[in-house]
């Protein structure tokens, strides 16, 4: 089913499907919604709930001023506790992931387990912030269609663009609802969110980094020396993608998943 409900002071979207345990929480990339996830979760619900949320900024969701991480995460816990959700295994794509990261921090006695697909725990250096300085400039003079013909393409790997071109003109008619105002909201908080490596080598519970090999956001060498750093946690190479490995190789990026929620119904069975 999908619904509204007020939390951390503005309504969220947020849709909740499946069954079985534990709760799954999937949240978007920047210029996504929680639509962007429908294909995916095909394979998770007959033995999941799946909980997905428009973030602040995003979709049908409202926004706040500056949509930090840390004000995205505690909207998200509000939202799980009224459907009762007292622990989940949080996943986010990108920017869903800087705030999945945030939940697991200032929740973590609601999270069994962390996916970051396509995410890291850096904050963002200058040159990056840089250009969100400049999106955010293009989208004060209202050109929002100008911003989505420039980021959804390069979320996919370079070769992949002719493959996925339905796919990607599906998602970029879906960005045009977006309130210019909400993104702006958005990279204000992606630019000013904290650094969390030193808060995921304190994580103790099971965690998964998800990279493509031909992301043009992350770079494979960052990739590879996130994953040394964070030996503790399980890493899922995808040698055909790019930012979007969810998308671009759907089978594989849920068999891992899947591998990995297994692992943690598996903890759950011999600790009971």
């Amino acid at each position: 089913m999908e619904f509204f409900c007020t939390c951390n002071h503005i309504p969220l979207h947020v849709s909740d499907t499946g069954g079985g345990k534990p709760a799954v929480v999937l949240l978007h990339g920047y210029l996504e919604t929680l639509s962007v996830w429908d294909d995916f979760v095909t394979c998770l619900e007959k033995d999941y709930r799946i909980i997905r949320i428009d973030l602040p900024g995003h979709g049908l969701s409202g926004t706040a001023e500056i949509n930090s991480v840390d004000f995205s995460a505690q909207a998200i816990y509000e939202a799980l506790q009224k459907q009762q959700v007292r622990e989940c295994v949080i996943g986010g794509h990108s920017m869903g992931g800087y705030t999945a990261l945030a939940f697991a921090a200032n929740y973590p006695d609601a999270v069994r387990g962390l996916c970051l697909f396509h995410s890291t725990p850096n904050a963002d250096p200058p040159q990056k912030q840089e250009g969100r300085n400049r999106e955010i400039a293009l989208l004060r003079e209202g050109k929002l269609s100008l911003v989505i013909r420039q980021g959804v393409p390069r979320m996919f790997a370079d070769d992949n663009v002719p493959r996925f071109a339905e796919k990607i003109q599906e998602i970029s008619e879906i960005a045009e609802i977006h309130n210019p105002e909400g993104l702006i909201a958005c990279l204000e908080g992606m630019k000013r969110r904290p650094d969390r490596n030193e808060f995921l080598a304190s994580f103790r519970k099971p965690a998964l980094f998800i990279f493509g090999e031909k992301d043009r956001y992350i770079s494979l060498e960052t990739a590879q020396e996130l994953s040394a750093r964070f030996p503790q946690a399980q890493t899922l190479w995808l040698k055909n993608s790019g930012h979007n490995g969810f998308l671009e190789e759907p089978e594989r990026t849920a068999e891992g998943f899947l591998k990995f929620l297994s692992s943690i119904d598996g903890e759950r069975e011999v600790k009971n």
